[in-house]
């Protein structure tokens, strides 16, 4: 694992698993938080904040989505990272298709902009990262953070109206998202960074214990809140829907996949269908990353070359309208 220590960039701090062979997942390290208030230290202004992601990355794509969803897209400016994560962590490379230029600061790695942040920085360099250009400082790095932000505190940028974490869903929607996180979000990572039998057994079992489990829930509802899209389902959806072209094989959680779940199916399909979530899916970006970038997984980096997913094919969840 390569990372910061006290601001220098380590290509050897150590392994994903510990020990007993689980996958431990670190702390992200900023957690400031954008308010909607002018006499906040992190105002919501249009224009003040850049958000650096990779299409590749699960807890990247749920801010990219909301981004969408909510009509940010003039409001938050992007910069987007090459899908191939070599030693050097990160990188900015304009030339290849789907990545751009650091749109900002100019620089080629996006640990520079973790040093810029914090000259002593000991972390890892994750996505989704937004940055202050008022401040030139990281505001905050940790997804599910980040997600709640865009979608509560930046209604006077929006240009779309899209409330998910509308009043009366809102202690459900963090029941679902605490419910959904270990066993199914984290859990793909578990089972594929074990080390060992018993912890990947143990992620396994979890893992479709909990796919099952929200299967069966998905028979009388179109969404796992109930009946309107919320933040809970863009936290489902971004594992979903690189479960079958990734997950599966890359990490071994095969025992069964998405597309012989019938709700499950269904409802990917219906989330990937509503206006704006589409553009925010890069295949292309998925399957390199993942494929090219975790050499105790796959040591030759040949991408697995299916499967032919339509996710643009009919779904039956509108027979809950």
């Amino acid at each position: 694992m390569n990372q910061l220590v006290d601001g220098e960039w380590v290509t050897d701090a150590g392994a994903y698993a510990d020990d007993d062979g689980s996958f431990e997942r670190g702390e992200t390290t900023f957690r400031d938080r954008i308010e909607d208030d002018p006499e906040a230290r992190f105002p919501a202004e249009a224009g003040r904040y850049h958000l650096y992601v990779s299409y590749a990355c699960p807890w990247a794509h749920r801010v990219l989505a909301i981004r969408a969803l909510k009509g940010l897209e003039e409001a938050i400016g992007l910069s987007v990272v090459d899908p191939f994560r070599a030693d050097d962590g990160w990188q900015f490379t304009p030339e290849r298709e789907g990545a751009t230029p650091d749109r900002v600061l100019d620089v080629d790695y996006l640990r520079e902009l973790y040093v810029r942040a914090d000259p002593d920085a000991t972390c890892r360099v994750t996505v989704p990262v937004l940055w202050d250009t008022v401040e030139g400082t990281i505001v905050n790095n940790e997804s599910r953070e980040l997600l709640r932000m865009l979608d509560t505190e930046f209604e006077g940028q929006a240009t779309r109206e899209a409330d998910l974490y509308p009043e009366g869903y809102r202690e459900e929607i963090d029941e679902v998202i605490d419910a959904i996180y270990e066993p199914i979000n984290n859990g793909v990572y578990r089972a594929g960074f074990a080390t060992k039998q018993g912890p990947y057994d143990e992620a396994i079992d979890d893992l479709f214990s909990a796919l099952s489990r929200w299967e069966s829930v998905l028979a009388d509802q179109r969404y796992l809140a109930g009946d309107r899209l919320t933040e809970a389902d863009i936290c489902l959806f971004t594992t979903l829907v690189r479960f079958d072209s990734v997950y599966h094989t890359h990490f071994m959680c095969n025992v069964k996949r998405i597309v012989d779940y019938p709700n499950l199916w269904n409802y990917l399909k219906d989330v990937y269908q509503v206006p704006g979530i589409a553009e925010t899916v890069e295949m292309g970006h998925i399957k390199e990353h993942y494929y090219t970038t975790h050499p105790d997984v796959t040591p030759s980096r040949i991408i697995a070359r299916g499967p032919d997913l339509d996710f643009e094919g009919e779904h039956d969840r509108d027979r809950f309208d």
